[in-house]
C-alpha cells in the first residue's frame, strides 16, 4: 500500500508539471512569435524545426527484473517499440510477460499471462536541432492480456463445524486497461537511449476478477485493483535514417541543360557579317 501511494502521488505530480511546462512553453512560444511579428514585420517568420529523419526504437524495461529477484510470488517483463510520425508524435507498441504465485495456507493458486499496448507518446519540449531526439513526453495506451489461471486450492477452517477443503477449476479469461502515462528519453551516446515511465493505469473489466483474482498481472498490477500505478526504467537503442531525396526537376529542352547551339557546334549571331578589305580590293 506504501508503494501504490508513492506512486499515485508521484504520478499526479509528474503529470501536472508536464502540463504546466508545456501550456507554459505555449504562451511563451505565442508571445515571441507575436513579439517578433510587430518589431520585424519585412523579415519571415522563424520555422518551427522538424526531425531530421527517421527513428524506430527498440527498448527493454531494466527495473522489473530487478525487483523480480526481490519478489518470490510474482514475475515481470516489459518491453517497447515506438516510430516518430510527425509533428513531435511517435507511435507506441509495448508487451511483455509473467505471472503470480498465491500460496498461503489455506489457498494455493497461481497465474500467468503475456499482454500487449498499443498508443502514441507526445513530445512536449522543443528541438534544439533536427538532429536532437531527447524528449519529455506524455502519452496513453490501451492494453489487453489473456490470464491463464490454475485449478486452485482451498480450505475453510471454522470452529463450529471444523475445516473442509475444495478446488476450483482452471481458467482463462481476458483483462482490458487503458493508462496515461508520461517520462522522458535522453540519448547518452550516439543511438543508445534511457529514461523512464510513470503509469496510471485504469482497469475496464475488473468485474471478471472476483473469483480468485490474479495476485499480479504482468503489465497491469494487482488484479484485484481498478486502479493501479507503475514504474518503468527503460535502455533502448535508436535506428535513424534520412528522408528520401527527390531528385531536383530537369529544365525542359535538352537533358543536360547545354544549348541546342552547342550540342550542333553552330554560334548564331545578330550582328551582320564584315567584309574582309582583301574582298574589297580584288572587286
Amino acid at each position: 500500500m506504501l508503494i501504490q501511494t508513492i506512486y499515485r502521488y508521484l504520478y499526479i505530480l509528474i503529470f501536472l508539471s508536464g502540463l504546466t511546462m508545456g501550456t507554459a512553453g505555449h504562451v511563451f512560444a505565442q508571445a515571441t512569435d507575436t513579439t517578433a511579428t510587430d518589431t520585424t514585420d519585412n523579415e519571415p517568420a522563424k520555422k518551427k524545426i522538424q526531425a531530421g529523419g527517421h527513428q524506430l526504437c527498440l527498448g527493454v524495461d531494466i527495473l522489473h527484473p530487478v525487483m523480480n529477484q526481490y519478489t518470490s510470488n510474482r514475475t515481470s517483463y516489459e518491453f517497447e517499440v515506438h516510430y516518430f510520425l510527425k509533428n513531435e508524435f511517435y507511435g507506441v507498441a509495448e508487451g511483455g510477460w509473467g505471472g503470480s504465485t498465491v500460496n498461503y495456507p489455506d489457498l494455493q493458486y497461481n497465474t500467468t499471462n503475456d499482454f500487449v499496448r498499443l498508443g502514441f507518446n507526445k513530445s512536449i519540449l522543443t528541438r534544439e536541432n533536427p538532429n536532437d531526439w531527447d524528449m519529455m513526453f506524455m502519452g496513453m495506451r490501451l492494453a489487453y492480456t489473456t490470464v491463464r489461471r490454475s485449478a486452485g486450492t482451498y480450505t475453510v477452517i471454522d470452529s463450529l463445524w471444523g475445516s473442509s477443503s475444495g478446488s476450483s477449476s482452471a481458467k482463462n479469461f481476458g483483462a482490458l486497461w487503458a493508462e496515461l502515462t508520461g517520462g522522458m528519453r535522453v540519448e547518452l551516446v550516439k543511438g543508445l537511449m534511457a529514461g523512464w515511465n510513470l503509469r496510471g493505469k485504469f482497469m475496464l473489466n475488473g468485474r471478471f476478477f472476483k473469483d480468485l483474482a490474479p495476485l499480479n498481472i504482468a503489465g497491469y498490477g494487482r488484479g484485484d485493483k481498478n486502479t493501479a500505478f507503475d514504474f518503468n526504467v527503460y535502455v533502448s537503442y535508436a535506428i535513424r535514417w534520412r528522408k528520401a531525396q527527390t531528385p531536383p526537376a530537369k529544365k525542359s529542352g535538352t537533358s543536360d541543360g547545354a544549348s541546342p547551339q552547342a550540342k550542333t557546334g553552330r554560334v548564331s549571331s545578330d550582328k551582320p557579317s564584315k567584309v574582309s578589305d582583301t574582298s574589297k580590293s580584288q572587286k
